[in-house]
């Protein structure tokens, strides 16, 4: 089974780290769940609900982590100024339980 590569950011420096870390695949800045089959690759920063939904999928999520400080949230930052926020990749999967 060909994984497929799914990279959703609408910035251009998270897309330009991406590239120069050697990730290929579809670029797209909305994520339509519906499209998605077990063994994609999803990278992105989605919020849980839609970690969920590909967790119940068997897609497989990668996170785009960083620590943003607060001075530079809001604004779009270079490659380089990702690697300062320590930018990196977490695996993550998440499950639900509805409590009310």
């Amino acid at each position: 089974m060909n994984k497929r590569i799914w990279l959703v950011t609408r910035h251009p420096g998270a897309q330009t780290w991406l590239s120069q870390q050697g990730f290929q695949g579809k670029q797209i800045a909305h994520l339509d769940i519906d499209v998605i089959v077990a063994g994609d690759i999803i990278i992105g920063c989605l919020p849980v609900h839609m970690v969920v939904a590909l967790t119940l999928k068997n897609a497989e999520y990668w996170h785009l982590s960083m620590t943003i400080p607060e001075c530079w949230r809001g604004t779009e930052l270079t490659p380089e100024q990702m690697q300062l926020c320590q930018i990196n990749l977490q695996k993550i999967t998440a499950q639900a339980e509805d409590v009310i």
